[in-house]
């Protein structure tokens, strides 16, 4: 009998420790597939990056493949930063991206967890209104004369306030809320918590991961946010930065080439405005990556926790 368990334990340790052909080859092509979406991803990115490094007219001058910068030039991050509406655009977006998602997260917490608790007054109701604005909308015009009659234009709480609360962002919350077992939410209240203390010192806790997953897509969308501004925001000097680098990108008139720090009438008109444009773009794109980077781990756990327990 022990002959026999050991002659089977030794063959799945064979198994497992040599694989079979087949399962070579396919770690193999997993591998080199896996290799290819990385670099077919990642290269748009590096030759933003490797072009904005570039020497002007070098760059104008080359097609096809760039794999490193030609020659070295900082002359694009220097027309950008010159430009004096960026740093508005930059505490602007700051604002949006830390108290905006700040004011997105608390109220969407506490819808969330309204309509987790089913015994709730108007459960029902305040559910089936929730999922009613993912289908229909109102549309810009009304939203617009919204805005409007209450004071909003040209605020950038008007960049805010709207989009305020995103229904699929409550019913994942909703959905990690559900996954807290209802023994540690009675035994809180028996203690004599309140729902706010519930909500504060258990839920919170227990669903961080998400919390921060969704406060991160939160933020990239304040970040990314240009069309609220286009709509509502009339004043230059409370642009997001988006709306700043459109400008400098699309408009092309005397006042913003002299912001910049070019006349752009030279021969060299083409080629800066090609290494403007790639200057830009990274500008506007590294400081959201260097966030994303330390809070991706909590993607995959939080997505996960949101979507399956309930």
């Amino acid at each position: 009998m022990n002959t026999t368990v050991r002659a089977k334990t030794r063959k799945k340790v064979w198994y497992y420790g040599n694989p079979s052909t087949g399962s070579k080859v396919f770690d193999i092509v997993n591998i080199v597939f896996m290799l290819f979406l990385v670099a077919i991803t990642l290269y748009p990115f590096l030759y933003v990056l490797f072009a904005s490094l570039s020497d002007p007219l070098r760059l104008f001058a080359h097609s096809g493949v760039l794999l490193a910068p030609l020659g070295f030039s900082l002359k694009g991050y220097a027309y950008v930063f010159n430009y004096s509406a960026i740093w508005n655009g930059y505490l602007v977006t700051l604002f949006l991206a830390t108290v905006g998602t700040a004011c997105n997260m608390m109220a969407s917490l506490l819808f969330a967890y309204v309509l987790s608790r089913r015994g709730t007054m108007l459960h029902g109701f305040f559910t089936v209104a929730a999922v009613f604005t993912m289908y229909f909308n109102g549309g810009m015009v009304p939203t617009y004369l919204i805005v409007k009659a209450v004071g909003l234009i040209d605020s950038v709480w008007a960049l805010i306030v709207p989009g305020l609360i995103n229904t699929f962002y409550v019913i994942i919350l909703r959905t990690a809320i559900s996954g807290v077992p209802q023994e540690m939410i009675e035994s809180a209240a028996l203690d004599g918590a309140g729902e706010l203390r519930i909500l504060i010192r258990i839920m919170i806790p227990l669903i961080v991961p998400t919390i921060v997953a969704i406060s991160l897509f939160v933020m990239v969308g304040y970040w990314n946010s240009w069309t609220s501004a286009l709509l509502y925001i009339q004043d230059s000097k409370k642009y997001p930065l988006q709306m700043v680098l459109r400008q400098i990108l699309i408009i092309n008139d005397a006042s913003a080439s002299s912001g910049a720090g070019t006349t752009y009438q030279t021969g060299e008109d083409s080629a800066t405005r090609m290494l403007l444009k790639y200057a830009t773009i990274i500008v506007s794109v590294v400081p959201i990556i260097c966030v994303y980077i330390p809070l991706q781990k909590y993607f995959t756990k939080g997505i996960m926790i949101g979507a399956l327990k309930g």
